[in-house]
């Protein structure tokens, strides 16, 4: 390949065209405001369910993750977890080197106990993400995106990384409606490397659809 060609296909490596990011812009804006409004009253529900199960930290944290272009951003989900769950987390992968191997390959634990009883729940209808909505109004998100990794994830992303990074990320995206937990990092890698290669209006009105179908049908969330 030709140094032009090579430079062509670096170029071409992300599309972003001003009207599909002006449009894409617009339907966030307009789904995150009903999204923000439904999200009020559904924190309502569980704060009381917090206190009921004798739960009385916060509702609300803040998470740093990968914004686009390497950036880091803040945001927001409902707790599901301990409060010290990093803590607890370097513990178990210290003392159960099953476990370690899970979470190396995942980046997650399937029966992870430092969820709660309301947290169990509200992972399995995807509740603990609805505070994204305000994120995606503000702009860190957008509701259709590569999933926003952590920065502690970000030497094991690879040759993944300059490509994903050149996207915003969303709330939901290609990887979520095509495995989720089922996946391992790797594939979970190539899946918005996909994405972000490919994008189109037309391709994240299916993720949203598959999202809310997946949401109802309790598939994939753990």
């Amino acid at each position: 390949m030709s140094k032009e060609n090579k430079g062509a296909a670096t170029q071409n490596e992300v599309r972003s065209p001003k009207a599909f990011l002006f449009i894409k812009r617009v339907i966030d804006i307009l789904g995150a405001l009903v999204g923000t409004v439904l999200t009020f009253f559904i924190l309502l529900i569980v704060k009381i369910a917090f206190l009921v199960t004798g739960d009385k930290d916060k509702l609300i944290f803040k998470q740093t993750r990968i914004g686009k272009n390497g950036e880091p951003i803040k945001i927001h989900k409902i707790r599901s977890m301990v409060v010290n769950a990093d803590e607890v987390l370097e513990t178990i992968l210290k003392e159960d080197p099953e476990k370690a191997e899970e979470y190396r390959v995942y980046k997650k634990l399937k029966d992870d106990p430092r969820i709660t009883k309301v947290g169990r729940f509200i992972r399995r209808y995807s509740i603990d993400e609805l505070p994204q909505f305000f994120d995606v109004l503000t702009g860190r998100l957008s509701l259709v995106g590569p999933r926003p990794y952590l920065f502690k994830e970000k030497d094991e992303m690879g040759k993944y990384y300059d490509t994903i990074i050149k996207v915003k990320p969303g709330i939901t995206g290609f990887w979520q409606v095509n495995g989720r937990s089922n996946t391992d990092f790797e594939t979970r890698l190539k899946m918005d490397k996909y994405y972000c290669r490919t994008r189109t209006l037309g391709m994240d009105f299916g993720i949203v659809f598959k999202t809310v179908y997946k949401v109802f049908k309790k598939e994939g969330a753990e």
